[in-house]
């Protein structure tokens, strides 16, 4: 879906409070002018194919959508927004380096290896600039690219409030049936999620069959 399809179903789903959609003069003044009405016209007509990592927090933050909304089809609305400032792109990339190890090595991937991981999507330099915070408004597609280097969810590197995964999580992250299980439930009641995770705990509890 292009991006101008994605921000069209954000407009038609999150809508005012009261029931309008959104336009570009209140989106600017609800961001305080990180968005302003330009902008939300380009990237409404799709002359903006990659929107920079400040603009969709800040859209996603105005409108009240998790950010993973950008990527994923089927998020369900968040009634509340996450309170506080989590660690910003540059920090949580920076955990990433530090949790995810290179199998061949045992040790932390260099810059140099995560950008070729990237097939051509990332330069070295720009692994750095983000890693440092010298790019420190990356756009949509570097943003992917990253992601998808660590085998992580690309949201992780946009979401608000939430405190970074630790690495285990990060780990088990990285494998496709983890990630399709955890969105399929992520779209379950609480009460549903609770009854799953005790299911779950009586498989890791059964003792080995010899």
């Amino acid at each position: 879906m292009h991006i101008s399809q994605r921000f069209e179903h954000l407009l038609d789903s999150y809508r005012c409070p009261d029931g309008s959609q959104w336009t570009g003069q209140q989106l600017d003044e609800a961001t305080g002018g990180v968005v302003p009405r330009s902008y939300f016209t380009n990237l409404r007509k799709g002359r903006i194919e990659s929107p920079g990592y400040e603009k969709m927090r800040a859209i996603a933050k105005a409108m009240g959508f998790p950010p993973e909304a950008w990527f994923e089809e089927g998020v369900s609305r968040r009634p509340d927004r996450p309170r506080g400032e989590g660690r910003d792109i540059a920090g949580r990339v920076e955990h990433l380096f530090d949790v995810v190890r290179n199998e061949a090595t045992g040790g932390p991937y260099a810059n140099a290896e995560v950008a070729r991981m990237t097939l051509g999507d990332l330069s070295e330099e720009e692994v750095e600039g983000i890693r440092t915070g010298a790019i420190n408004n990356p756009t949509i597609s570097q943003v992917v690219a990253l992601a998808d280097a660590f085998g992580v969810e690309s949201s992780y590197l946009l979401d608000w409030g939430e405190s970074p995964f630790d690495g285990e999580l990060v780990e088990a992250l990285r494998d496709e049936t983890v990630r399709e299980a955890t969105r399929e439930i992520s779209r379950l009641s609480e009460r549903e999620r609770g009854l799953l995770l005790g299911i779950v705990r009586q498989f890791g509890d059964q003792e080995p069959s010899d």
